[in-house]
């Protein structure tokens, strides 16, 4: 997809799982700046599309494997806002770990994760955007995927 030069892009994952019946989402911690929590995500590469970069961004953020995940196709969630002056555009898919022990290795561009379920996860995000985000998903979740 083409975008104007000066939108930066980047895409990720909303990654969940299920222990029992409780729902919780992942969150990383970045290691710089604010130290904010954020699901893994980064920017698009040269000759990447939005999706291979939430896999690789996956992959290299927090170790998950996409054989690891189990992509929801159809939540789609993209957030507009400015970073240093300069417009950004973050898409982000929902995608469950479907082995809920499988364990999260982070790289050095984050010092802490979570999975939280989901008044914790809003709780601790940082931008109202990203809050909508995961309620949004967790609405979908609750309506089409957990089978009461």
């Amino acid at each position: 997809m083409a975008y104007a030069s000066n939108v930066v892009v980047a895409a990720g994952f909303l990654i969940f799982r299920r222990i029992s019946s409780e729902v919780q989402y992942l969150l990383l911690q970045t290691s710089y700046g604010e130290h904010h929590w954020t699901p893994p995500k980064g920017h698009v590469d040269p000759g990447e599309d939005e999706m291979q970069t939430a896999y690789r961004e996956t992959k290299e953020e927090a170790g998950l494997d996409v054989e690891q995940l189990n992509l929801i196709k159809n939540f789609k969630k993209e957030l507009k806002y400015d970073v240093q002056g300069k417009p950004k555009r973050v898409i982000y898919w929902l995608s469950e770990l479907k082995d809920p022990n499988t364990p999260v290795t982070l790289s050095d561009e984050h010092q802490s994760y979570m999975w939280l379920k989901l008044e914790d996860a809003v709780q601790l995000a940082k931008y109202p955007e990203m809050r909508k985000v995961l309620k949004d998903a967790d609405n979908y979740i609750q309506k089409f995927i957990i089978k009461n």
